[in-house]
């Protein structure tokens, strides 16, 4: 599975590609500002960075 995520809106989507979690994604995004203004543009890039985790054996 892969998760897509709007950090502007705190939502996120699921597929089992990523082109699957993406067009549900913006499915779900254009379904929530049919109603809504869109949010203001960052004033500063979002930080992404990939962290290792280690799970118990």
């Amino acid at each position: 599975m892969y998760c897509a995520r709007c950090v502007q809106v705190e939502m996120a989507s699921e597929g089992h590609t990523v082109d699957e979690a993406l067009d549900r994604l913006r499915k779900a995004l254009e379904h929530y500002f049919e109603h809504r203004p869109p949010p203001n543009p960052p004033t500063q890039p979002p930080i992404v960075v990939p962290i290792e985790v280690r799970l118990p054996d």
